[in-house]
C-alpha cells in the first residue's frame, strides 16, 4: 500500500499532503489537470479504497453493533 504523508504547520494543523509519484500517476495520467480534476480524482480514489476495504470488513449484527457504539 502506497504511503500518503501530512505536512502540518508548526501549531500541528495540516497544511498539505504528499502522495508518492506512483499514486500520482495513476491518478493523473495526463499531466495538465485543473484542481476541480484532481480533487476529483483523489476523492474517487479514497472511496474506491473505501469500497474495498468495507468489503474485507466483518459485518456486526445488530446487538453487537450498539455495544460497540454503547463503548
Amino acid at each position: 500500500m502506497l504511503e500518503i504523508e501530512y505536512m502540518t504547520d508548526k501549531n500541528g494543523q495540516p497544511k498539505a499532503v504528499v502522495i508518492p509519484i506512483e499514486l500520482w500517476r495513476q491518478l493523473l495520467p495526463d499531466e495538465d489537470v485543473s484542481v476541480e480534476e484532481l480533487s476529483e480524482k483523489i476523492e474517487n480514489y479514497c472511496l474506491d479504497n473505501a469500497m474495498n476495504e468495507a468489503q474485507n470488513t466483518l459485518l456486526l449484527s445488530r446487538k453487537e453493533a450498539l455495544r460497540y457504539l454503547a463503548s
